[in-house]
């Protein structure tokens, strides 16, 4: 997901400079994946490492004399879990120089706003004018994409607000740890700073691995008209890496890993393969999720539920992703192997979550479980 946002970013002329910005520890794989990427893309890459948990505005305000060093004109800030087409250069093209939040917004259907930030927007100057972060009843229709384009002013409104907590003596836990949506657009809105692009195009929050399988079908789906040439097929994907017998049958929406190995006459359709995993001969994957390094035995069936929405709500997303329902009860959903998962031959796993490292040779299958 960061790779496509790292994509998008990189086809702005103007762009200088990529941040990554989070509390995970910088380890061998990040640092694998940030040299990637640089050498992929030809632009400089940098992850920074939060000391804690910031916040969305506390993260940068943290950074900000790394963010300010070029002394950029503006700068996204976009959330690692919003997946869409990255509408860069068309916000950036509708960007004023006195806008000093331009942030993304997408139109949802009422019941669904309220799991989000909502923005009352001034349908002629664009201006968010009232903004309200998750409301418990139904406010507006606009929900904050997650996608925001701003000017380096916000940080002084940042400040304003460290600088209060300092006064009141807050803890120091919380006293960096600041919300764009809690902290700053509530209260600014309505100031003449903030404003919005609203994009009418596809948009999703990825918060569960049910949503992940979804937005697999999407991304392939736009590759299919933007990069063809990366699929093999109609809307499949393979590594280069990866060894596919000619017998199996894979898609529609499959996408397989590195180094993965499917063996022959397996059917892998509405599926995440990921690296090193290997599908033995004639195993079957339907709307699942195989973690790394795990293997599927022959002649296993290893299927999930595919997640349906509603089609008159194009930007509908994660509402029922969620692995239970209100009553702590398992919904049927996609079926999750993590990494390094052993399933035996010629068993049967529907509708369930595998932690990873489990070898499952004893076990007959699972229908509707989860497998600590």
């Amino acid at each position: 997901m960061v790779e496509h946002q790292i994509e998008a970013c990189s086809k702005i002329p103007m762009m200088k400079e990529i941040l990554l910005i989070g509390f995970f520890q910088y380890n061998e794989a990040l640092t694998r994946f940030v040299y990637e990427m640089k050498e992929k893309y030809g632009i400089q890459i940098r992850y920074l490492q939060e000391y804690a948990m910031l916040g969305t505005a506390g993260s940068i305000y943290h950074f900000r004399d790394i963010i300010l060093s070029g002394r950029p004109e503006a700068f996204f800030v976009i959330f690692s879990d919003v997946f869409c087409n990255y509408p860069l250069k068309e916000m950036l093209e509708a960007r004023q120089k006195w806008m000093k939040y331009m942030i993304m917004g997408v139109e949802l259907a009422g019941d669904q706003s309220c799991n989000y930030g909502v923005m009352g927007i001034n349908d002629q100057t664009k201006e968010i004018v009232h903004y309200i972060e998750k409301p418990k009843t139904f406010v507006s229709k606009h929900i904050n994409a997650g996608v925001y384009l701003l000017d380096a002013e916000v940080f002084d409104d940042i400040g304003i607000v460290f600088d209060e907590r300092y006064e009141n003596n807050v803890d120091s836990d919380n006293l960096g740890r600041i919300s764009f949506e809690n902290d700053i657009f509530t209260k600014i809105a309505g100031q003449g700073k903030m404003f919005s692009y609203v994009a009418d195009q596809f948009w999703m929050a990825v918060k569960s691995a049910g949503s992940a399988v979804y937005a697999n079908q999407k991304q392939l789906e736009i590759f299919k008209k933007t990069h063809p040439e990366r699929l093999s097929g109609d809307t499949v994907y393979v590594h280069p890496s990866a060894q596919v017998d000619p017998t199996a049958k894979l898609g529609p929406y499959a996408s397989i890993g590195a180094n993965a190995k499917i063996g022959p006459g397996v059917r892998v359709r509405n599926s995440i393969v990921l690296d090193n995993a290997v599908l033995k001969s004639h195993s079957c994957v339907l709307n699942s999720i195989v973690g790394w390094h795990s293997q599927i035995g022959e002649w296993t069936r290893v299927e999930g539920t595919a997640t349906k929405l509603d089609p008159d709500a194009p930007h509908a997303t994660t509402d029922n992703f969620d692995l239970f329902d209100g009553k702590g009860k398992l919904r049927p959903s996609v079926t999750i192997l993590g990494r390094d998962v052993i399933v035996p031959n010629e068993v049967v796993i529907l509708n369930s979550v595998v932690l990873p490292n489990k070898d499952m040779s004893s076990s007959w299958g699972l229908k509707n479980q989860i497998l600590l």
